[in-house]
């Protein structure tokens, strides 16, 4: 009885709860995705002990729950400051300069009861928390091609896609900007790495594309350059790592 309640209690340390209630309301060119509320067991410390790039895929889905998390973590509401609306990552004088779009493939996005996210491009709605359809259609191959033709881009079932409007920034900071730009897309991928190792998926951060393809794929306003890709999966072989053997590593390095 005891060692079944020890085990209990170190395996839910390491196993995300993803088995929640999972709901999406359809409003015809716009899903209002499951609010952001706690649904895993897993530590920050954990979560950064875990975080690994990964870069094959099992043929399951993520849910919706999965991706509304991963999501928020990107550019979601944090606070509600008198009108002013913090998001998730740190943002040099709030400028908030970055877009985020979805690529996701056929089957891609399980809803429950059977039901699957419409492939296709949506671009997130942080003030709604919802997302906005923008091409219709399964645009893997195309995305593909326009980064490389990296394989676990094409088989990710979700392609997180972050661009960046720069003038939100440089029209206070100058040329300076443009480094502010570059570092809050940084903290928005670690905010990504650390929410999928969370949730059990895996994800990896992609930086070699054709900028003007990748734009084109997913259709962004003229203004917005591509800056990163975040395939998003759950991993064909999870990555597995306690503390106990960090431990003997730094033992090893202290020698």
């Amino acid at each position: 009885m005891t060692l079944g309640i020890i085990l209990y209690v170190v395996m839910s340390l390491y196993t995300p709860v993803t088995n929640v209630d999972v709901g999406v309301v359809d409003l015809g060119g716009e899903f209002l995705l499951p609010l952001p509320t706690k649904v895993t067991t897993v530590s920050v410390e954990e979560a950064i002990l875990l975080r690994k790039s990964i870069r094959e895929w099992s043929d399951k889905p993520l849910n919706i729950t999965q991706l509304s998390m991963i999501l928020w973590v990107t550019q979601g509401v944090v606070e509600d400051v008198h009108g002013w609306l913090r998001r998730a990552a740190p943002s040099a004088g709030a400028t908030y300069p970055l877009e985020i779009y979805v690529v996701v493939g056929e089957g891609g996005v399980y809803l429950g009861e059977g039901k699957y996210l419409p492939a296709g491009v949506y671009k997130y709605d942080f003030r709604r928390h919802s997302l906005r359809l923008v091409v219709s259609g399964d645009v893997r191959e195309g995305l593909w091609r326009a980064s490389l033709m990296q394989d676990w881009v094409r088989e990710a079932p979700v392609n997180i896609v972050i661009c960046a409007v720069y003038e939100r920034t440089t029209s206070r900071y100058g040329d300076r900007g443009i480094r502010y730009v570059i570092l809050e897309v940084g903290h928005v991928g670690q905010n990504i790495y650390l929410m999928a190792t969370a949730l059990g998926l895996g994800t990896v951060a992609i930086g070699a594309f054709y900028d003007d393809e990748v734009a084109n794929v997913i259709k962004a306003a003229r203004n917005e350059k591509p800056l990163y890709i975040f395939p998003v999966g759950v991993p064909l072989t999870p990555h597995k790592m306690t503390f106990e053997e960090l431990h003997k590593i730094y033992a090893r390095l202290r020698r």
